[in-house]
């Protein structure tokens, strides 16, 4: 580096706009690079203009020396770096509006409500925190390996996403939600019938599968306010569950199906299921398709007696 070629950190300061005690900080951060005159004072080459110009835009935009010093030796994009500064503040920001909505739930509340929903909310930290805590309580519950993709369609339809700016009503139902995953007692209790029911199935993909039909063919009835009743969507549902058995649809098989899955009945899976729709807004979620379901197979079955 010619020094008669050269800047000052002063003459840097001046044409960029940067204090001369910041310039001094990003160099001795390494992220700006300096040589040296014979009296040991700093010089500058003529790109460290654009250079320190650049990393004051991007300081503006809220980037950390990380993310620039990245972007400056080439191990970042610009494009990428502020892509992953725009997702870090869209996270900040789903974090606050939840912190929000959760504040304005306990100020909703009746005095005499207030603590146990202060209770309820203070168990769930934040969105993200809430959904890992639903996720472990769908895995925990499939008892056989499934194919990832057959994994991922079964969470997507048991765990909804949290809200990017939740109403207090939508904070409250899903910290139920989280409620209901957190009772040990009843995962105890489901996967203890999983285990029985996985003696029996020798096909889960072909049963998911099937059973995501049935739900489609449900839906609509469930949507109309139709009764549970016996019909082409039943016959669906049982199809399923004997295919992934190796069975036969019977009147037998029938009887024998209806306490294999009478635990999506239990009150509380119930009530995960209402909170799923407060939460997402569904009027028929794929819990409250599958009790209907079950309750056609309980009058099927009850009419065979």
């Amino acid at each position: 580096m010619t020094e008669d070629r050269t800047l000052g950190i002063g003459d840097l300061a001046a044409l960029t706009g940067v204090p001369v005690r910041t310039i001094r900080f990003y160099c001795d951060e390494g992220v700006i690079e300096a040589g040296r005159s014979a009296g040991g004072h700093r010089r500058f080459d003529a790109s460290a203009v654009d250079r320190l110009r650049l990393v004051r835009r991007l300081r503006g935009l809220g980037l950390g020396l990380p993310g620039i010093v990245a972007v400056l030796t080439g191990d970042l994009s610009l494009e990428e770096a502020v892509t992953a500064e725009r997702r870090a503040a869209d996270a900040a920001l789903a974090a606050l509006a939840w912190r929000r909505a959760s504040l304005r739930a306990v100020e909703d509340a009746s005095p005499a409500d207030r603590a146990a929903r202060l209770d309820l909310l203070a168990a769930v930290r934040d969105g993200p925190a809430a959904r890992d805590v639903l996720l472990d309580f769908w895995r925990r519950r499939v008892l056989v390996s499934l194919p990832d993709e057959a994994m991922r369609m079964f969470l997507e339809m048991s765990v909804p996403e949290p809200p990017a700016d939740p109403t207090p009503g939508q904070v409250v139902a899903y910290a139920g939600m989280v409620a209901v995953a957190s009772d040990r007692a009843l995962l105890r209790e489901l996967r203890a019938r999983g285990r029985a029911n996985a003696e029996r199935v020798r096909d889960e993909p072909t049963l998911i599968a099937g059973h995501g039909e049935a739900l489609a063919l449900a839906a609509p009835l469930v949507l109309a306010g139709r009764e549970p009743a016996p019909g082409p969507a039943l016959d669906l549902f049982v199809a399923a569950h004997a295919a992934g058995r190796r069975e036969r649809d019977t009147p037998e098989f029938r009887r024998a199906l209806l306490p294999a899955v009478a635990t999506e009945q239990d009150p509380r899976v119930r009530r995960y299921w209402t909170l799923f729709g407060e939460v997402t807004g569904e009027p028929a979620t794929a819990g409250t398709i599958s009790s209907w379901l079950i309750d056609a197979l309980e009058r099927d079955v009850s009419d065979l007696a």
